[in-house]
C-alpha cells in the first residue's frame, strides 16, 4: 500500500529542511514507540519513503499490504522530524491510503485543486483574488527551448 502524507508544520523553515531519511527514521521510531518490536519488524519489511516533495510537504510511504494500518496508526504520534541536529515541530497528516502510485497522484490532483478553490473563495477582495490568479499562472511548466538550432531542423535542404 501507498499512504500519502502532508508535513503540517507553523515553521516554514521545516518543510524545506526535511530529508525523507529523517522521515522514515521518525515513521519507524513512532512505530515502535506505538506497536513494539512486532509492529516494527511488521512494517519494516517493505517500508520506504517512495516520494517527498520538500516545497509542498508532500510524502509518499510504501509498506506491505497487511501492515499499512499498523503505518497509519502511529502516523499521528510523529511531533517532530530531526534532520542535522535539528529538530522541527511537526506532523504528518495522513490524506490517502492507495494500492498503487497512480491513484495517489490522481488523488492529490484532486485535493490539490480543491485546495486552491478554497483558497480563491477566502480571499477578501477582487484584488487579492486576481493576486492570487496571477501567481498561478506564472508559475506553469513550460518546455525548455533549445539554445542552437542543430537540435531542430528548419525545413531547409543543404
Amino acid at each position: 500500500r501507498y499512504v500519502l502524507c502532508e508535513v503540517v508544520s507553523d515553521d516554514p523553515r521545516c518543510r524545506q529542511c526535511i530529508e525523507d531519511r529523517a522521515v522514515g527514521l521518525a515513521v519507524k521510531d513512532a512505530i515502535g514507540r506505538v506497536h513494539g518490536d512486532y509492529g516494527l519488524a511488521c512494517c519494516s519489511i517493505s517500508f520506504t519513503v517512495k516520494y517527498l516533495n520538500a516545497y509542498t510537504g508532500t510524502v509518499l510511504l510504501r509498506c506491505r499490504k497487511d501492515s499499512y494500518r499498523l503505518l497509519c496508526s502511529a502516523l499521528p504520534f510523529i511531533r517532530q522530524l530531526e534532520n542535522r541536529n535539528q529538530r522541527y515541530p511537526c506532523a504528518l497528516n495522513t490524506l490517502h491510503v492507495g494500492g498503487t502510485i497512480r491513484t495517489c497522484q490522481k488523488f492529490l490532483i484532486q485535493y490539490n485543486r480543491r485546495q486552491l478553490l478554497m483558497l480563491l473563495q477566502n480571499c477578501a477582495s477582487k484584488e487579492e483574488r486576481r493576486c492570487v490568479q496571477k501567481s498561478l499562472l506564472s508559475c506553469s511548466l513550460t518546455e525548455e527551448q533549445p539554445q542552437s538550432g542543430d537540435e531542430e531542423d528548419d525545413g531547409s535542404t543543404e
